[in-house]
């Protein structure tokens, strides 16, 4: 697999596409590999005119591990957190937008469709903020805007989120079933079968938890972003499943209402992940759409520019 050496680590990605089309650059969430986004969804966004570039984040898959960062104490930060007290942690958010603008450098690519899940999309509305002329669009799928205000997680889905995956590959490919089961409230949309598939390949590119606690300790320590999404304007579409029990569909509310202009798009049956095939269909079909128009109206990218 390819590698770039950017911001002083390595990054593995993968393209799909004509490299002559939009480029459309896919970041992914916490702990997770690119490999969540499904081989099928990247071929569809690339039929659909775009240049796909997925990569996977520091601290996960073949991308650099981060060792000598040390592992934080999330229930010691987190109480520091309520308490006001100041905590440091390994990166940021911010790093990890750097690490995806070091990609696109890498790559020759100047400016890029930007679109990010979960972490993902965090990591996308930092870049935003910070390097909009960067940003031909975003896209922002289940993610959130970070204000405290908002509808916490629900128990059964924290319960999920802060198990410690098994070992064994039988065992690591039903505890992820069960994980996205949790996340997307038994929705009927929900494929074991492409689940499965997608935690195999995981677990073939290696589980390594510390990776977990430091991306988790980058969301944790972030400040809620709705005041500075309030000064974006680059074109931005938000997508938000109606089942997600991780980050619930007020947060994408949150994001569509922070964003001038953005577009909230409602995905019935979608919960918190992408194994969910007979949904991407009318996915693709939004982010094409969203990208293809952003193209068509250079002004509100230059409006974008004009922030960095």
């Amino acid at each position: 697999m390819p590698t770039k050496h950017v911001n002083s680590i390595d990054i593995a990605y993968d393209t799909f596409g004509n490299a002559d089309d939009r480029p459309l650059v896919l970041i992914m969430g916490l702990a997770t590999s690119m490999i969540a986004w499904p081989e099928q969804f990247c071929r569809l966004l690339a039929k659909a005119g775009h240049y796909v570039i997925r990569f996977d984040n520091r601290d996960v898959g073949y991308s650099s591990k981060l060792n000598d960062l040390g592992v934080p104490d999330l229930e010691k930060m987190a109480a520091d957190l309520r308490s006001g007290t100041n905590v440091q942690v390994p990166y940021t958010l911010s790093d990890m937008a750097t690490d995806t603008i070091g990609l696109m450098d890498a790559l020759r690519i100047e400016r890029a469709h930007i679109c990010g899940v979960s972490m993902g999309g965090m990591i996308g509305q930092v870049m935003a903020i910070e390097h909009p002329h960067r940003l031909r669009s975003l896209t922002s799928v289940m993610s959130t805007t970070g204000e405290r205000y908002l509808p916490a997680s629900t128990p059964a889905a924290v319960k999920a989120m802060m198990s410690m995956p098994p070992q064994t590959r039988d065992l690591f490919l039903e505890y992820q079933v069960d994980l996205i089961r949790a996340f997307s409230d038994n929705s009927d949309h929900f494929d074991e079968a492409v689940q499965r598939e997608l935690a195999d390949l995981a677990f073939v590119r290696g589980l390594y938890p510390s990776g977990f606690f430091r991306q988790m300790a980058a969301i944790m320590s972030a400040d809620g972003r709705y005041s500075q999404l309030t000064s974006v304007r680059v074109p931005t579409l938000v997508l938000h499943g109606d089942r997600d029990t991780v980050i619930p569909l007020a947060h994408g509310q949150d994001t569509a209402n922070a964003i001038a202009g953005a577009r909230l798009v409602v995905v019935e049956g979608l919960g918190h992940g992408l194994a969910f095939p007979n949904l991407w269909s009318r996915m693709v079909a939004a982010i094409a759409a969203h990208t293809a128009e952003a193209e068509s109206h250079p002004d509100a990218v230059a409006m974008g520019q004009s922030q960095g």
